[in-house]
């Protein structure tokens, strides 16, 4: 039987995060009341004309020079003709045969993966169906239609489920960077269509490509193309051929079914669109671009691990956010370890994140104020697991570090004579377990380790406990 590996590209649609819409001045808010954000152009009604907005080709600019694409200086919008109720004119206005941007590329696996962009174009939003149960029938909210999206085709340069959530990672990192688009799945503000196909290992042309829609999770874009690839894959080898079809994923049944027959792009009857001028975007505003552009998670990556000396794999995990990149970089600065601000980030603030489900800036705990939990914890004022209880206690009630520490006595005894006497009383009490120590059973160090934090209620300094411990049990001999 022959082995398969698949071909995967991405079309990702990302909704620019403009106060207003595409082609008219309503608002493009999330979550506004049902049809409160319209007008005769995001309706569609007779006479009304689109004026393209100028900051989301600002956008789409600064989206196609962070990804290496060619920005055209003339490009043209056209008609995509199709019928669907959240669609008012039944067609809607994107870019066909001259995107605006192309021929762009981001590096993964530490730069030793190229997947190509073929586009980046700016089109409309439809508006949203909102079913009812039951077949109780189906009701439409334009406020959604006509926000302004632009829609990023990848090359079909992937071969793993774990390149194409690692590039749809990249890219909702990118788009968050620049702040262009807030990159929040859930609500639909980046919404991913994945296109997938097999071919048997060592061969090098594609096979039919099947489309999955309704993704709206880095989870469900890896369970969609595992599920797809084993689906065809059986199709394949029962003597069967893979219809060029579009599927829908069923997040609750973890399967997709099919939608439709895939479209080819003649289906869509694309022609110019007539109300609206040839796009010129100047040399001018592509260098603004350029000049304004924030440094982006490729640069800060190497930047970290040569500035700070914190291994790769840190450098990638604190820079997929700028903000927690920004974080890092003022509690490494602040507490002067560097490593040590990694790992409290990358452990216990990462996680505080993902289970209150909150941006670092609502965490509670600022990097001023972990940075001084930090160097508390290297001047040896307190230990290690203090120190994850202060931080807890930080993010309940907003004190800082010192406040916590001296008001609840947690400073940390580093007194030689406090230790000694302290760890003498345990020596004492445990003769059978000093017998056995001398004897040979190295090991029971940690016992009297653990029985001397219990009995100062953690606050002994751990290397100097194990430190007198070993002497003292050294002069026994």
């Amino acid at each position: 039987m022959a082995d398969f590996e698949t071909v995967i590209g991405l079309e990702v649609h990302a909704q620019l995060s403009t106060q207003s819409k595409m082609f008219c001045g309503c608002s493009a808010r999330f979550g506004g009341a049902p049809n409160t954000q319209v007008c005769p152009v995001c309706l569609a009604l007779p006479g009304a004309l689109p004026v393209v907005n100028r900051m989301a080709v600002e956008y789409a600019v600064r989206m196609g020079v962070a990804t290496h694409c060619e920005i055209a200086t003339e490009s043209i919008f056209a008609r995509k003709n199709y019928f669907y109720p959240d669609a008012p004119k039944n067609y809607q206005i994107s870019q066909f045969d001259t995107p605006l941007c192309a021929g762009g590329h981001l590096l993964l696996d530490g730069g030793n993966r190229r997947i190509g962009i073929t586009r980046i174009h700016l089109e409309e939003d439809a508006g949203k169906l909102v079913h009812g149960e039951s077949g109780g029938g189906s009701l439409v909210d334009m406020n959604r239609s006509g926000v302004p999206l632009i829609e990023i085709v990848s090359e079909p340069d992937m071969r793993t489920t774990k390149e194409a959530s690692e590039y749809l990672q990249k890219l909702r990192s990118i788009v968050r960077y620049l702040d262009v688009c807030d990159g929040n799945m859930e609500e639909g503000s980046l919404r991913c269509d994945v296109n997938i196909s097999i071919r048997p290992v060592g061969t090098s042309e594609f096979g039919t490509k099947t489309e999955v829609k309704n993704l709206n999770s880095f989870k469900q874009v890896e369970q969609a193309l595992e599920f797809e690839y084993e689906r065809q894959k059986r199709v394949v080898e029962s003597g069967g051929r893979v219809a060029q079809d579009t599927l829908l994923w069923d997040a609750g049944k973890n399967v997709a079914t099919v939608m439709r027959s895939k479209e080819e792009s003649h289906d869509y009857r694309y022609f110019p669109e007539p109300d609206l001028l040839t796009l010129y975007v100047g040399d001018d505003l592509i260098e603004r671009v350029k000049a304004d552009l924030p440094e982006l998670p490729d640069a800060k990556v190497s930047r970290f691990v040569g500035e700070y000396g914190i291994p790769l794999y840190d450098a990638e995990v604190l820079t997929v956010s700028r903000d927690v990149a920004d974080y890092f970089e003022t509690v490494a600065r602040v507490s002067k370890d560097a490593k040590a601000a990694s790992n409290w980030i990358m452990g216990e603030v990462l996680r505080e994140l993902k289970e209150r489900r909150v941006e670092i800036d609502a965490l509670g705990v600022g990097a001023n104020s972990l940075a001084e939990l930090v160097r508390m914890q290297a001047e040896g004022k307190i230990n290690s697991s203090t120190a994850k209880a202060v931080f807890q206690d930080m993010l309940e009630t907003g004190k800082s570090a010192s406040d916590v520490v001296r008001d609840k006595g947690l400073e940390q005894i580093s007194d030689d004579d406090a230790i000694e006497s302290a760890a003498a009383r345990i020596l004492d009490d445990n003769p059978d377990e000093v017998a056995r120590y001398l004897g040979g059973k190295d090991k029971l160090i940690q016992f009297f380790v653990g029985q001397l934090m219990k009995a100062t209620r953690g606050k002994a300094n751990p290397k100097m406990a194990t430190e007198i411990l070993e002497r003292l049990l050294d002069q026994r001999r």
